[in-house]
């Protein structure tokens, strides 16, 4: 009698873990649902799309949880960031992110760019200005100054632009789970914790 019981209440217990675990996250507390969700651009994966700013003091903060998260994907994970064209000014940021891109030079300049406007306190809110910054590292300005204005950027950022107001979110950085959820940190309330609440929705978007 004893042993059933115990069996029994071995049981509850591995259910009962199961449940909270299903329940860690709650839609409209810890995260917020997108509806209709939105295509993402690999409809065979799990596309986690990180929505930033490069002159957001919280986009730099979270920047090093989203390097060390990035690091080791799960497979069928793809992670991608988009520079953020909802406030008109951020848009120059978005036109530098997509140049550095296209010059083949993202790896080298995103983190400094980061860091000279949030570490340095220098005011890079233009297309001189920035390719100064561009021009002090050692790289072709004038390619720079081509991509920054091209039709190919500017096409980026309008159709980013019609995303991010389909996604809903209201400021940056804001994470987007395979166009269904929308994480953000005024949800999750610390930027570990909105890493936990992504990787449970990956977690089960993978299961399914």
């Amino acid at each position: 009698m004893i042993k059933r019981w115990l069996l029994g209440l071995a049981l509850l217990s591995v259910v009962s873990g199961s449940a909270f675990a299903q329940l860690a996250y709650v839609a409209g507390s810890d995260y917020q649902l997108i509806s209709p969700a939105v295509r993402t651009t690999h409809p065979d994966s799990v596309v986690v799309t990180e929505i930033f700013w490069y002159g957001c003091p919280h986009c730099f903060r979270f920047e090093p949880y989203v390097e060390r998260w990035s690091a080791d994907l799960p497979e069928g994970v793809i992670f991608e960031q988009v520079p953020s064209g909802l406030v008109k000014h951020w848009i120059v940021h978005a036109r530098a992110y997509y140049a550095f891109q296209m010059m083949g030079a993202l790896d080298q300049l995103h983190t400094a760019f980061f860091d000279v406007l949030h570490l340095k306190r220098q005011r890079l809110n233009d297309v001189d200005a920035i390719a100064g910054f561009v021009a002090e590292r050692g790289l072709d300005e004038k390619a720079f100054r081509e991509h920054f204005g091209s039709f190919p950027v500017e096409t980026l950022i309008r159709k980013n632009l019609k995303k991010e107001q389909r996604y809903g979110h209201d400021g940056v950085p804001a994470v987007i789970v395979n166009g269904k959820y929308l994480v953000t940190g005024s949800l999750s309330g610390s930027n570990e914790r909105m890493i936990q609440i992504m990787n449970f929705l990956i977690d089960q978007e993978l299961s399914q």
